[in-house]
């Protein structure tokens, strides 16, 4: 089972339309509404891969939809007394521009982190992997990704963050087995405009692979035992919705600890072409059929370093 952990789980709306024109008023199809939050995306992916994954996130009882949303997808949601923050997404056709509105959410009771925290607990002894992906509410613990990170280290269970700030130093710092911050998360964490650096930066606090999303210009993965920087991109630029790219990159990284793979080309090229097959689908959370045929077309070369 790989588990998947949204701390600031989303309703999240997708809007589409030719062109979006600043102080303009547009008129447009109904938004097209889905559960969504970085984890949950990932366990979407996983699922619809045939991965047995599981969501757990922090949802009011009385958002029934986003319950009902998740489908087939398995999980298990923590009540809460607030309601859901949401994401929209404005797609353009015109151009393929894609800008996203990101609400903050709201600060959740303690009590809400020791029931998370219990949850996920409890389903470790059936895990293969543990994701702790996407932001956290105001106010919450900045140890809660390395307080779910260490139990799993623990029993040895893969571990994954896909975090930003105090919750991606703490990962490290709990010994995460794989971090996957992008290019500016990783920067405005650590303070290190090279992505190679800023990954050394994470690694001397205790984490372990680094593997940084670089956009249009693929993923670069840092192992941590000195190997060389690995760098893999894709061989053309695809258009479409990039929202939930990173989230089917780290689907494919948690089902690829999840099996025990080690080889860091196969975790390179297979998080490459995961993220790509999600820019040609319209909403987070899938992945194109073609993700077989694009992963044949990453080239992966060494980084050359300083």
């Amino acid at each position: 089972m790989i588990i998947t952990v949204t701390p600031n789980p989303a309703l999240d709306a997708t809007i589409t339309l030719e062109r979006l024109t600043p102080g303009a008023t547009h008129r447009v199809a109904p938004a097209e509404l889905r559960a969504g939050g970085k984890g949950i995306n990932v366990a979407r992916v996983l699922t619809d891969q045939g991965e047995d994954a599981v969501a757990i996130a922090p949802v009011s009882a009385t958002e029934a939809a986003f319950s009902a949303d998740l489908g087939d997808v398995p999980h298990s949601l923590v009540g809460t007394p607030w309601p859901l923050r949401r994401s929209t997404a404005i797609v353009e056709t015109e151009g393929g521009t894609t800008t996203v509105i990101n609400e903050s959410g709201s600060p959740q009771p303690l009590t809400v982190w020791t029931e998370l925290h219990d949850v996920v607990t409890s389903r470790l002894p059936r895990a293969r992997c543990l994701v702790v992906s996407g932001s956290t509410p105001p106010e919450a613990p900045d140890d809660l990704a390395a307080d779910l990170i260490a139990p799993a280290n623990a029993a040895g269970v893969a571990t994954i963050a896909d975090a930003t700030g105090a919750q991606l130093l703490g990962a490290a710092r709990a010994g995460a087995q794989l971090l996957k911050p992008n290019r500016d998360e990783l920067r405005d964490t650590t303070g290190e405009s090279d992505a190679v650096a800023g990954a050394h930066a994470l690694q001397n606090l205790g984490a372990g692979i680094v593997v940084v999303s670089l956009g249009e210009e693929g993923m670069i993965a840092v192992p941590a035992d000195g190997a060389p920087v690995r760098h893999a991109r894709l061989d053309r630029v695809l258009r479409g919705n990039p929202t939930g790219a990173g989230d089917a990159a780290v689907a494919s990284l948690a089902a690829h600890l999840a099996a025990r793979e080690t080889d860091i080309d196969t975790l390179l090229r297979r998080a490459v072409a995961w993220s790509a097959a999600a820019v040609l689908m319209p909403l987070a959370g899938s992945i194109h059929s073609s993700h077989t045929d694009l992963a044949r077309d990453v080239t992966i070369t060494t980084l050359e370093t300083p």
